[in-house]
């Protein structure tokens, strides 16, 4: 294995160089996805066991995306200013910490407000923290590998924590699961600190470049001006905008059919998605640097209209589930290529966070106005027009993907489908 996680860093007694991949493979197993887990079981808890109205949860899911959204990029410029990473990660365990404490210890309207809006934030930046301290842990040569590696690490995570989530919800009482996130967060802060801080290159870990003297990092109209950087910002959010509503539809449509089972069948959705996104971090890390990254985006991109035409195709409810599961191949390889691709295009710039948030911000407004129009189209011409709606969008990010974004592999792909994906290096203008 340690041939595959970086090369020897001689200011590390070999003990402590073996110690920080097994560190790293710790802290993502245990990164749980509170927006994606956590955020959607505090929605059921509030309607079912506090009896909350629609209208409270929808103000507080509403108020809370909005502060998730524009908390990204602020976040992303502080986490490159921070020296240490390790104190940018410790700083967001104990604040989503105290924000599911406060839920489960004073589960009232101004409370929960409070903490949802530290859960959207701070929740939104675990795994940008974790990929710019693999940035700084890792040299440029051996990071395509890690990042996959971290990819499919947080997805077995994920699958295990919400199979966790279940049986805690079932056996103990309602709040016990917000325990949970109090838990995993001491020992990814006992993990997190394993780490030596001198294993840590900080210049490295913000994008500042292999062997660079230390400099000031780029202006914001560098980013701004970046082609590839806002070619791809404008790639995933047409992306999450096609992709977002999906699950909340096929939610909907199987609740309409069997409303007696539609919180499992969601919950099964999830999962399925979740395990089969494991093995795209795993291709991902064996085939970024052969391939390149973009053929790994293209069929990440490809096989989202896909399956939202799929959709089209059967009613049945167990086929919906099964195509809801090919969320994990289009998902899956974005968010394991995602980091990679950033840190392709912001090498130099020492701005690879604040990249990284503008690019969440980007995705998250894509998300949340997708949800409304896909919401305002079941309601005035069916589900049928909603997928449709989302194939079309996803089909011209797609078409953006291919024709406008650069492979950003600082060396020129040499296998695999790279040859009729080629366009060349990325530039800055």
């Amino acid at each position: 294995m340690e041939q595959d996680i970086g090369e020897r860093d001689e200011r590390l007694p070999a003990s402590e160089h073996r110690s920080v991949p097994r560190s790293l493979d710790l802290l993502n197993l245990l990164l749980i996805d509170v927006n994606g887990a956590i955020k959607p079981y505090l929605n059921v808890y509030l309607y079912v066991h506090r009896g909350w109205d629609d209208a409270s949860v929808g103000l507080v899911s509403t108020v809370s995306g909005i502060v998730g959204i524009v908390a990204q990029t602020p976040i992303g410029t502080a986490i490159d200013a921070v020296r240490d990473k390790r104190v940018i990660l410790l700083g967001a365990l104990i604040a989503l910490s105290l924000a599911t404490l406060l839920v489960a210890l004073f589960p009232n309207f101004w409370p929960v407000l409070a903490a949802s809006c530290v859960l959207s934030a701070v929740g939104g930046m675990l795994s940008p923290a974790i990929a710019t301290l693999t940035l700084g842990l890792f040299p440029a040569n051996r990071i395509a590998r890690r990042f996959g590696r971290n990819a499919a690490l947080e997805r077995t995570g994920n699958v295990a924590i919400a199979v966790l989530i279940g049986l805690v919800g079932w056996l103990f009482p309602d709040r016990a699961v917000f325990l949970l996130v109090p838990v995993c967060a001491v020992v990814s802060a006992a993990a997190l600190y394993s780490i030596p801080r001198r294993a840590i290159d900080a210049r490295r870990a913000r994008g500042g470049g292999e062997g660079e003297e230390e400099q000031a990092p780029a202006g914001w109209r560098t980013l701004l001006t970046c082609r590839p950087l806002m070619v791809f910002a404008a790639c995933v959010g047409l992306f999450h905008f096609a992709n977002a509503p999906l699950l909340t539809l096929i939610a909907q449509e199987i609740g309409q059919a069997r409303p007696d089972w539609s919180s499992v069948i969601v919950s099964v959705c999830i999962v399925g998605a979740q395990a089969v996104m494991v093995p795209m971090g795993l291709i991902v890390g064996r085939r970024a640097e052969r391939w390149g990254r973009k053929p790994l985006l293209v069929i990440g991109f490809a096989a989202l209209p896909a399956r939202a035409l799929l959709y089209l195709v059967w009613r049945d409810p167990y086929w919906l589930i099964a195509v809801q599961c090919l969320d994990g191949v289009g998902a899956g390889l974005l968010s394991a290529v995602k980091p990679l691709v950033m840190a392709d295009i912001t090498r130099g710039t020492g701005r690879y966070n604040a990249a990284h948030g503008l690019i969440g911000t980007v995705q998250g407004a894509g998300a949340s106005l997708s949800f409304v129009i896909a919401g305002t189209l079941v309601q005035q011409a069916g589900f049928d027009a909603a997928y449709l709606a989302c194939a079309a969008m996803a089909a011209v990010a797609l078409g953006v993907l291919v024709t406008l974004l650069p492979e950003t592999a600082p060396e020129k792909p040499w296998g695999g489908p790279a040859a009729w994906l080629r366009s060349g290096r990325p530039g800055r203008a």
